[in-house]
């Protein structure tokens, strides 16, 4: 019986995938995936499984939304089980939303597979826990693609004011702007920030600094999408807990690679 799951497929490390989202890839007939899904994990679809690429570069949309909810109908209609893999979570901007209503205006029968995303395993990966009994009873997830040259409609006075952590979503490429934001609207310059590229996989890059400089420092240590932006005074554990990039370099000398 046709069916369309959209499922969440981690955030970059093969062993964070869950045994439900390993089934559905196992037994679909179609797969459409994104850029951040790691392609090792389309090995445990079956051999005459088709799979079609929908990856999306900042900027740059290899294929739009409108067409993605097109096939996702179209290929139901066909009677075949469909599988629309994301990184992450596809309810944490993966714009599963959108493509759940699609489905459901066309009366397409779907389920939704969560995944973990991506703001809590890279935070964890980095040793940075995003609650703390002593510092942070509170945690808002946030877009970062907004700049101040597109209207912003992200409440930033409640964000910098009313939240202990901020885990901040595709933001990079406006790191300088949300900086600017969080200052203006009462955080403190000396509050501190992470930034984590390609977490919880073999490429992870950390860098830590405060509101003040970490543009500088990211800047210097050259680093792009696809990264989390971590604002808070947990940012400082990271310090102590710190663990997860060196096992990855014995890991890479060792030759090994982590798998399912």
């Amino acid at each position: 019986m046709a069916k369309v799951f959209l499922v969440g497929a981690g955030p970059g490390d093969c062993e964070l995938l869950t045994i439900k989202a390993l089934k559905c890839i196992q037994k679909a007939d179609v797969i459409l995936y994104d850029r951040l899904v790691n392609k090792d994990i389309l090995k445990y679809a079956k051999k005459e499984c088709e799979k079609v690429y929908c990856g999306k570069l900042p900027k740059y949309h290899t294929m739009k939304q409108e067409t993605i909810n097109h096939f996702l109908v179209k290929y139901a209609n066909m009677g075949k089980i469909v599988v629309r893999l994301k990184g992450g979570d596809p309810f944490v901007f993966g714009r599963g939303g959108e493509e759940a209503e699609a489905l459901a205006i066309n009366q397409i029968p779907f389920e939704i597979v969560p995944g973990v995303t991506s703001g809590i395993a890279a935070s964890s990966y980095a040793g940075i826990p995003v609650t703390h009994r002593e510092l942070s009873g509170s945690v808002a997830f946030v877009t970062g693609h907004r700049s101040n040259t597109e209207e912003d409609t992200i409440k930033w006075d409640a964000l910098a004011k009313g939240i202990d952590t901020l885990v901040i979503y595709m933001g990079v490429s406006n790191l300088l702007f949300i900086k600017e934001m969080l200052i203006k609207y009462g955080k403190l310059p000396a509050t501190p920030v992470a930034v984590i590229q390609w977490g919880t996989t073999m490429q992870q890059k950390t860098v830590t600094g405060t509101l003040e400089n970490i543009n500088e420092l990211v800047q210097k240590k050259n680093i792009t999408n696809p990264s989390i932006i971590i604002v808070g005074e947990v940012v400082s554990l990271r310090k102590n807990l710190s663990w997860y990039e060196e096992i990855g370099e014995e890991i890479k000398s060792q030759g090994e690679v982590l798998s399912i």
